[in-house]
């Protein structure tokens, strides 16, 4: 699939099957990935290729597919399991939290994870309260969990398949609102490495940290505010853990401002997170106080005006950024 033009959905499928395809060893788990495709289609023609003992339908039950998925890594599998609706994780969280995560630890290493779990999340498509959430914070503060966020289908990718080769548990959180987008795929030696952020756009004013959906807004912020000769410097993380705060360092030097852009309310999130790295590491690069653009704290409402209320737009976006200028 190299250097083809896909859709995030189709990345998404391609990965699976190249590792499907090359390794024996992985399995993919979920429930109605068989012969339905999944719910948003993103397992579409592996059980036809892979066949019934390597994509395999589970029951309506989330504690089932992440017990298996842990099972069949410690056994000597590479499984992947997913959460069709990332909100269903609450219903496994203690499965992720305390057995996932801790596993490889409590063997002293004797055991590798190998698992990987597969969650679709994000609003805008008007699903309602519990099933639009953005919910990767929910795992922030569980040490041995890596937690991917694509946002293009490029990094859905290349980062799909990285996770499923990881001897750790990796949480990647696919976006609905992107499966549609399309995007060039990279050559295998422009893949980036494990972790690492990258910087969608140059910019000398002020430096945005964002991901996903929030990645793309972002960068239409910027370029909004190109026209009124204003420079913004957009980064996409990628991953949130681990979280490259070197990378945003290196931007604010240049710019000496940060703002942190995410479609999740903000306590406890990934960008007060990196607020606080920032301002503890390099307080003295800041010209002015770091600012973190999030969903409201309610409930993701379900109508279509109220939810893109809620959520941060190109327009709120640019709002912020001026502010922080005029600061």
């Amino acid at each position: 699939m190299r250097g083809e033009t896909v859709t995030y959905r189709e990345a998404v499928i391609g990965a699976l099957a190249d590792e499907l395809d090359a390794d024996p060893a992985v399995v993919l788990i979920g429930e109605d990935v068989g012969a339905a495709g999944g719910v948003f289609k993103a397992t579409a023609g592996l059980f036809a290729r892979f066949g019934g003992d390597r994509v395999r339908d589970t029951p309506i039950s989330e504690q089932a597919i992440v017990g298996t998925v842990l099972g069949a890594a410690v056994a000597g599998l590479r499984p992947v399991g997913e959460i069709m609706f990332a909100d269903f994780a609450g219903v496994c969280y203690d499965q992720i939290a305390n057995q996932l995560a801790k596993y490889r630890y409590q063997t002293g290493g004797q055991a590798t994870v190998p698992a990987t779990l597969r969650l679709s999340g994000g609003g805008s498509l008007g699903f309602g309260a519990q099933h639009s959430q953005c919910v990767e914070n929910w795992f922030l503060n569980i040490p041995g969990l890596h937690l991917f966020v694509p946002g293009t289908p490029a990094d859905a990718y290349t980062m799909l398949r990285a996770a499923i080769r990881c001897d750790d548990p990796v949480l990647v959180f696919e976006h609905k609102a992107l499966y549609s987008l399309r995007g060039e795929l990279r050559d295998e030696s422009d893949t980036p490495a494990f972790g690492r952020a990258e910087v969608v756009q140059s910019g000398s004013d002020v430096t945005v940290v964002a991901t996903q959906l929030m990645r793309h807004r972002s960068a239409e912020a910027a370029e909004l505010l190109a026209a009124d000769g204003i420079s913004v410097e957009v980064i996409d993380l990628r991953s949130i853990a681990p979280l490259d705060v070197d990378t945003v360092l290196e931007s604010i030097k240049r710019t000496g401002r940060l703002i942190c852009v995410q479609e999740s309310p903000g306590p406890g999130s990934w960008g007060e997170a990196l607020v606080a790295q920032v301002a503890v590491r390099a307080f003295e690069l800041l010209d002015a106080p770091p600012s973190l653009v999030a969903a409201d704290p309610i409930p993701l409402p379900y109508a279509k005006a109220l939810e893109d209320a809620t959520i941060p737009s190109v327009k709120s976006i640019a709002e912020a950024i001026r502010h922080t200028l005029s600061s």
